[in-house]
């Protein structure tokens, strides 16, 4: 489902979970924001990305939208 993309983003000296165009949840660790993105993500079966303090996507996982095919 395009436009629902789950970004981990640095919000100041904090982490926030945002989902594209609708709610942001703060978090002090980068690692608690993580782990309520992946939460959300399989929940929405959507694309989790994690942004590093330079704002540059780090990490990339996909919830329930892989395709059959890829090998690994």
């Amino acid at each position: 489902m395009p436009g629902n993309d789950i970004h981990v983003v640095p919000v100041g000296d904090h982490w926030a979970v945002e989902t594209e165009g609708v709610a942001r949840e703060t978090f002090d660790m980068q690692d608690e924001a993580i782990a309520a993105g992946t939460e959300r993500a399989k929940l929405q079966q959507a694309e989790l990305l994690v942004h590093g303090r330079d704002g540059q996507i780090r990490e990339r996982n996909t919830f329930g939208h892989d395709s059959r095919d890829i090998k690994g």
